[in-house]
């Protein structure tokens, strides 16, 4: 074998062996050239742009912002937000206009009446307003790390199979969501309708002089058929109930209540639509990850093949 190319791969497995020392140790120095059998190396310089600029991360972060589930997730709060402040309050108001007006006491024991159902009602409202702040954050985060696992594909999120069961899940479960806040929307429009009849009764009396027109709390179901319980536009408690502000005010409180029920049923439905498409995406990006995973995989066996190749030839030409 000639002794110029022995010489040749002795520098070249020299600088071979001190380029993987320098990749080692960042402060050792760079590579500049190869003469004869040394290598001759300059002062190392970190390369530039290492780190993305500000706009660059805040672009970035923004891009990773599920915008779709975040505004869901604004109605969905303010709905349950005001569906159970003002039904709190309404609820309030209607056990203080029975007690002060129609003259109503609670019921001594374990009897069911209607201030009873009115507690049990507050209670609801307790657990609906805890439930879905848990539920809307869970959303929100499945949002995040959907949308990271679309953008990211190859990064540090992957789409696994148990994910797709989460998404799922979010899918059915928010299915059945959507229909108890249209049971919820249909039951608080029901007091809306009882608080309307007694405005309008309200309103014809002062409309009309001399009505004699009679509110009775047994055709709305509120107390038994034997317990009789109703005022006339003639009495007294009828004049002063139209004249306060407490029945005004618990009739659009519960209005406003029946409008944050209804943002809750179109935030279930904006959900819907989100993790449907969410759904669909991860389910291409599952796809399009597993032809990228059989596509690199081909990719390292040709380039082994070829190195292999390669080193046979240099042996056999030296």
């Amino acid at each position: 074998m000639p002794r110029p190319i022995i010489r040749l791969s002795m520098a070249l497995s020299l600088c071979d062996d001190t380029e993987s020392s320098r990749h080692n140790s960042p402060d050792f120095g760079s590579l500049v050239s190869v003469m004869g059998d040394t290598c001759s190396y300059g002062p190392w310089e970190p390369p530039l742009h290492t780190e993305p600029w500000c706009f660059e991360c805040c672009i970035k972060c923004l891009g990773g912002i599920p915008y779709a589930s975040l505004i869901a997730t604004i109605l969905l709060y303010a709905g349950v937000a005001l569906f159970c402040g003002c039904g709190h309050e309404a609820l309030s108001g209607t056990v203080n206009i029975l007690q002060t007006y129609f003259e109503m006491a609670r019921t001594a024991g374990d009897t069911l009446d209607v201030f009873t159902m009115i507690d049990i009602f507050k209670y609801v409202i307790y657990g609906i307003a805890a439930a879905f702040f848990v539920y809307g954050i869970l959303l929100m985060v499945e949002g995040f790390f959907t949308t990271g696992a679309i953008k990211d594909l190859y990064g540090d999120f992957k789409i696994t199979t148990c994910g797709r069961c989460v998404s799922a899940w979010f899918i059915m479960l928010t299915y059945l969501f959507m229909l108890a806040w249209l049971g919820v929307t249909a039951f608080t429009s029901l007091p809306v309708y009882m608080y309307f009849n007694v405005w309008t009764i309200c309103r014809n009396t002062t409309l009309v002089e001399g009505a004699n027109l009679c509110l009775d709390l047994r055709q709305f179901g509120i107390v038994t058929i034997g317990e009789e319980k109703k005022i006339c536009t003639v009495s007294e408690n009828f004049l002063r109930m139209c004249e306060s502000t407490e029945l005004n005010m618990t009739f659009h409180l519960f209005i406003v209540a029946l409008a944050g029920a209804g943002a809750a049923v179109i935030a279930m439905v904006h959900y819907l639509m989100v993790l449907s498409a969410n759904w669909a995406y991860v389910k291409d990006a599952c796809r399009m990850q597993k032809y990228e995973d059989i596509k690199s995989k081909e990719e390292q066996e040709l380039h082994d093949i070829h190195s292999t190749r390669s080193k046979e030839r240099l042996n056999a030409y030296t």
